[in-house]
């Protein structure tokens, strides 16, 4: 028969409908079922991939004034670096080589405080024991956040080396690696602002959110920062601490306003890291809600062709599909704010002060230590 699958070649997609599956299907049904996460297809405009290519690292990632321009634009487009990025990860980077040196596993060692990372020659219990707190450090040290939060693709610091499948695997079954990711986690957390509340990877503002959001809404590049962090979630077991984090800066760039800077990177980026349908829609449908002005909202359904009773065709703008969820008329039983959404917008009655108890779990107030800190994560079940 030969080799079939050889000749199979992964075709890369070149437009952001390629990209994007999340509005394929409106149906909550399917989110549980085997294909339920991700096999991607469509959603409204966007740039071609050549004005993407000019246009994509200055989008939200860098460049306010860029950001500015698409806002102003009578039809703004999403941008297909970013939709495409997304998809590649999302799909488990379909066209990804495992490297031909053996696997080192460098970043399990580097968690298990083997070796250090490179070039600085810091150990992770260093940056663990010493940095929490120390913001002028993690604002202008550009090397550890690799190394911090691995991915199977190169960032900035060369030195880092990319995950690969066999070294995820050993990582999510290495509970010392995880506790200590976990405690890398609420550090960057603390950086920016937020604090960890409970092991389902709630989140809430942290005291010290006034002065954290301000930096944070001015120091853009911390936004490639926070895509890293959600994709390396994704990596390494954590998949379900995406969503609240993802949540609270929605609502924070679209509802508080305290981060008006970051929403295009919230709704570009941060979104499209969630490899559920569910969770996206739910997430955009908040965020059209919020969104300001409505007409420039371009991350909601497509326009829909149904069959009038005459038997022409005519269109159903999501628009008016949002109006109608939020007046609580879904269209079936299987379909509309089913308990995802309904989830989603319960974490508006986020409880601030300490750490609540789910479950039984351990609580930690406001104002204790780091060492009690580790003992709440010792409690989680790694």
């Amino acid at each position: 028969m030969g080799n079939l699958m050889g000749s199979w070649r992964y075709k890369e997609p070149s437009t952001v409908e390629e990209c994007d599956s999340t509005w394929e299907t409106d149906s909550e049904s399917d989110e549980h079922q085997p294909g339920g996460e991700e096999e991607d297809s469509g959603i409204s405009e966007s740039m071609s991939p050549a004005d993407a290519v000019r246009g994509a690292e200055q989008l939200d990632h860098g460049s306010p004034q860029f950001g500015d321009m698409m806002e102003s634009s009578t039809r703004m487009k999403r941008s297909f670096y970013a939709a495409k990025d997304m998809y590649k990860y999302r799909h488990s980077y379909p066209n990804y080589k495992e490297p031909r040196r053996p696997n080192e596993y460098r970043n399990l060692r580097f968690y298990l405080n083997k070796i250090p990372l490179v070039p600085d020659g810091i150990y992770i219990e260093e940056i663990l024991t010493k940095w929490r707190g120390d913001y002028e450090k993690l604002e202008h040290n550009h090397t550890y956040i690799q190394w911090l939060f691995p991915l199977r693709e190169q960032g900035l610091n060369f030195y880092a080396q990319e995950l690969t499948q066999d070294e995820i695997k050993e990582f999510q079954n290495t509970r010392e690696a995880k506790r200590r990711f976990l405690l890398a986690y609420t550090i960057m957390l603390d950086f920016f602002g937020i604090k960890l509340l409970d092991k389902n990877g709630n989140v809430a503002r942290a005291p010290n959110w006034q002065d954290r959001f301000q930096h944070l809404n001015e120091s853009q590049h911390n936004y490639l920062r926070i895509t890293r962090i959600l994709k390396s979630l994704g990596e390494l077991g954590f998949e379900s601490f995406k969503l609240p984090l993802v949540r609270l800066l929605l609502e924070e760039a679209l509802v508080e306003g305290t981060l008006p800077n970051m929403r295009h990177s919230a709704l570009e980026y941060f979104v499209f890291t969630l490899r559920q349908h569910a969770q996206r829609r739910a997430l955009l449908r908040f965020a059209q809600r919020h969104y300001h002005p409505p007409e420039n909202f371009i991350w909601g359904p497509p326009k829909k062709k149904r069959i009038s009773a005459s038997g022409s065709t005519g269109t159903r703008v999501g628009k008016s599909e949002a109006v109608e969820r939020s007046a609580g008329k879904a269209r079936s039983p299987r379909e509309g704010r089913n308990n995802l959404e309904r989830e989603v917008e319960d974490m508006d009655e986020r409880k601030s002060g300490e750490w609540k108890t789910v479950k039984g779990s351990k609580v930690l107030q406001e104002g204790r230590g780091r060492v009690d800190l580790e003992e709440y994560i010792e409690t989680i079940p790694l």
